[in-house]
């Protein structure tokens, strides 16, 4: 557990669930770290860590709203409508303080409010501007996300703040840019600022759109109805306006001889971070995870270590969360422990822990929906009703409600214990983009 002071917030905290003992010739390691972060206490300017800041003081923190303006937001007309009514329910859901622009995004980016390359600063006044200004979001032009990002980055820049976040609406794919531009826009916004992604309707590409989410460390959803837009709005912008601490990393330490097999978060969505990894010192590395209010994420960890004798014993891994300082060191939060034991009792060293017994099906089961959506997008019946047959039986084991719900509506469930399935004849569009785009939340672990 980190040492924090009273005066300081959150508090983070780091519990590893493993089953440390391996048999004579075992190496494979795994672990999950549930990382917890919560609030309380209040912080002096004399103290403050950057990153750091409460409800107390202004809020250290800016947002960009970048908001489809296509001609195709147009068609229906309620989809402007819906997209102006949920901007303004963010722009209302804003705390006095925070730093924040709106961007209409076509096949080029414009400043909406409140221009000139600024960004404005919320209270009562600047809210009531933007929402004026939200009249003048027409629809009208194609669609270059890649502009979009790289405007909001620069705005956001312009901000002397430890949070930076962007809210992202769109209808329609990314036809006005070709994806190595969006790719590379993505990638110099990355690690600049989190990003929440959403797609209205049922025109748009879920890949680029939780493609983009991903990149930047925020949340993927489809509102299929534009009646929906505000709430979720709203509910997006009040998470944004919780974050506490930016920039923080899970840093592992392994040492000599010990390779690292992948790092992913597996709760509350999947996310691979393996390939995120930038070292930071011998055996050392640093994997992303964004910004952080109160909230619990679990991460799997696996690893392999050299062999070993009976009896033996070893530490496989350090897990720490991480904060960057204003002097360029960092501030470690909290810490856990992995550990390796070699013995010769098969009950323990064949025992799978529950939790990662449990995020290795979650992890398998977004697996094979994606795969299964795709071999029946190709038109491979057979491997998409194995693949989304496994699915079924792997949410129904796993207690996840919700896409054993979302499952149904794509396949008819005949034994969901045995995974036996036939594809429905017809299925609405709007139901496998949301099974797609959703296909990566999981369940956490069920308490034993």
């Amino acid at each position: 557990m980190a040492n924090f002071s009273k005066s300081t917030v959150p508090q983070f905290s780091v519990d590893v669930y493993q089953n440390e003992y391996l048999p004579e010739g075992g190496r494979e390691v795994n672990a999950i770290a549930t990382v917890t972060s919560t609030g309380g206490g209040t912080i002096g300017s004399a103290v403050r860590a950057p990153h750091l800041y409460t409800a107390g003081q202004s809020p250290d923190a800016a947002v960009a709203i970048m908001v489809d303006c296509s001609g195709s937001m147009d068609y229906p007309p309620t989809k402007m409508r819906g997209a102006r009514d949920a901007t303004g329910a963010a722009i209302d859901a804003l705390r006095d303080g925070v730093h924040f622009a709106v961007i209409g995004g076509t096949h080029v980016a414009k400043e909406v409010y409140p221009g000139n390359g600024r960004l404005a600063v919320a209270d009562a006044t600047t809210r009531g501007q933007a929402k004026q200004a939200l009249r003048k979001l027409s629809a009208g032009g194609g669609t270059a996300i890649g502009t979009w990002l790289r405007l909001a980055d620069r705005l956001l820049a312009s901000a002397d703040v430890a949070i930076r976040h962007g809210i992202l609406l769109t209808d329609g794919r990314n036809e006005h840019e070709s994806p190595d531009d969006l790719r590379a826009a993505l990638d110099s916004c990355a690690g600049r600022f989190t990003c929440d992604a959403r797609g209205v309707g049922t025109d748009w590409e879920v890949k680029e759109v939780t493609g983009i989410a991903s990149t930047l460390l925020g949340t993927a959803d489809i509102i299929a109805d534009p009646a929906g837009l505000a709430a979720d709005f709203t509910q997006m912008m009040e998470t944004a306006m919780g974050k506490e601490v930016a920039d923080v990393s899970l840093r592992l330490w392994t040492p000599v001889g010990v390779e690292i097999k992948f790092v992913k978060q597996v709760a509350p969505t999947v996310e691979e971070l393996t390939d995120r990894r930038t070292e930071s010192g011998p055996r050392s590395g640093d994997y992303p995870t964004g910004s952080w209010g109160d909230e619990s994420r679990d991460y799997h960890i696996c690893v392999q270590v050299p062999g070993a004798e009976l009896g033996q014993e070893m530490l496989a891994a350090r897990v720490s969360l991480i904060v960057p300082q204003e002097d360029g060191s960092a501030r470690t939060l909290s810490q856990g422990l992995v550990r390796a034991v070699w013995t010769d009792d098969m009950a323990a060293s064949t025992s799978i822990n529950p939790q990662v017994a449990h995020y290795t099906g979650q992890a398998e089961l977004a697996h094979v929906i994606q795969q299964g959506l795709d071999a029946r997008k190709s038109g491979d019946v057979d491997g998409a009703t194995a693949k989304l047959g496994r699915a079924v039986q792997l949410a129904g084991a796993s207690g996840n409600a919700d896409t054993a719900k979302l499952l149904s509506k794509v396949v008819d469930v005949v034994d969901a214990a045995a995974g036996t399935v036939r594809l429905k004849a017809k299925v609405a569009e709007a139901d496998e983009m949301t099974l797609e785009t959703r296909s990566t939340k999981t369940v956490r672990v069920k308490k034993q």
